[in-house]
């Protein structure tokens, strides 16, 4: 379990995993000891398609239920959350940054202006910068450098994978969360806050792929060399199996959802021939009994096209070769049974269920990896308070604004500890 010493009392940190079929909130107390969870709201949405908020009310609705049920179990007030954002509007591309170091000897204020340097390029009117994630750093010409600070030398290089955002659906994240009379503290990439949940340290050095399978998108992270050397979104997730369930099956979606979570199988090898299920008809007609591998054929192609593309994605980035501990799935639709085998199958490389760990108190609330994205959350904002903290910048880091900000200025407003949770992670 990581410790947070730069923290001198316990805070409250809140991670808002905002889904296409659920928004979940995750409360933790965060103290020098590590992370304990006190509580856990987690309600349905319809407000979300494919991650990118649809229908502000219903997404506002959800995110007040979610925050009251987190605040009743926990026993605490929520004022400030993490949120998370994800879609198929997010983008990826490697950057580099240079500048000389002042001092002949690296410090902070030198890995921000490399830093600067690498997010100074072009980007699209409507987009925005959400990450800038170190690959490398370089110090004149010695390469492979995770943390630079104190080497010696009169040139610092950096590369870094650049996230972008379309910025209309990150300001539509902040306002649903602040029409619910809460301040974000952040707005963070769910398949990075996912790595942070379910990955260990080893997995991130010799080399691992992340796919986080929710409700609207599958999500893929790839660290290399214990960096993120790879970022993108998949339009495809676990409401296309179920389509694909009620519209095979000829009946209603929540059945067909039903059906999916109690019966479905991602390899239909797995099942016996003589097993059956009851499917409910549409409008009116009598339930009809079918051979419970009539299921499993409909649900196969659809997971199999989606972790094809996942692969397809790894070989174009070039890094299949560097994915040498596997792959890690998460999110809620990875719970179906034969999923791992499927993915094994497909991706040619060891897969495992990632579960949350690195906590203590009711873990039990979030044992699943439905809940890998609110956990991270909160491991993402502990990481950053602790920096804060520990750079004397905790009162300036919550302090909230007097005037109203642009989306871009308040989500980057608080990114001073970014760094040094990257640096501490990776």
């Amino acid at each position: 379990m990581r410790s947070y010493t730069g923290l001198s009392q316990p805070e409250i940190v809140v991670g808002l995993d905002l889904g296409t079929t659920k928004v979940s909130a995750v409360v933790g107390e965060v103290d020098s000891d590590g992370i304990t969870i006190l509580g856990v709201g987690n309600v349905p949405c319809r407000g979300l398609r494919k991650g990118v908020v649809s229908n502000i009310e219903w997404t506002v609705r959800a995110i007040r239920e979610a925050i009251d049920a987190a605040q009743t179990m926990a026993g605490v007030e929520i004022s400030t959350v993490y949120a998370g954002v994800a879609g198929s509007h997010i983008r990826s591309h490697m950057s580099d940054g240079v500048c000389a170091i002042s001092g002949r000897e690296v410090m902070s204020s030198d890995l921000d202006r490399v830093l600067e340097g690498a997010r100074a390029i072009p980007v699209d009117a409507d987009r925005m910068i959400l990450h800038a994630l170190p690959r490398e750093y370089i110090v004149d010409t010695q390469d492979g450098i995770r943390d630079p600070i104190g080497m010696s030398g009169v040139r610092l290089q950096v590369r870094v994978n650049l996230v972008t955002a379309a910025t209309s659906c990150v300001q539509n994240v902040i306002r649903c969360v602040e029409r619910c009379n809460l301040h974000v503290a952040d707005v963070v990439l769910e398949p990075l806050a996912s790595s942070e949940a379910v990955l260990s340290e080893d997995e991130k050095e010799i080399g691992v792929a992340v796919i986080d399978m929710g409700g609207g998108t599958t999500d893929l992270l790839v660290y290399a060399d214990g960096g993120i050397a790879h970022t993108s979104v998949i339009p495809a997730g676990g409401n296309n199996v179920t389509s694909d369930v009620a519209a095979g099956l000829r009946t209603p979606m929540g059945e067909a959802e039903r059906l999916k979570r109690n019966y479905g199988c991602a390899l239909g090898r797995m099942i016996s021939d003589d097993e059956e299920i009851e499917v409910p008809g549409v409008g009116g007609h009598s339930p009809r009994r079918v051979a419970r591998r009539v299921l499993s054929d409909i649900i196969e192609p659809r997971v199999e096209e989606i972790f094809s593309e996942a692969r397809r994605r790894i070989e174009d980035a070039g890094l299949l070769d560097q994915v040498a501990s596997g792959a890690v799935l998460t999110g809620g639709s990875v719970l179906m049974e034969g999923m791992v085998e499927c993915a094994e199958e497909i991706l040619g490389m060891p897969v495992r269920l990632g579960f949350p760990v690195g906590m203590k108190g009711i873990v039990q609330l979030v044992q699943g990896p439905q809940y890998a994205t609110g956990v991270g959350l909160v491991q993402y904002g502990a990481l950053q308070l602790a920096q804060a903290a520990a750079r004397g910048e905790y009162e300036e880091y919550y302090e909230e604004p007097s005037q109203p900000e642009p989306a871009e200025v308040r989500v980057r407003r608080h990114k001073g500890g970014f760094w040094g949770w990257l640096k501490d992670a990776f």
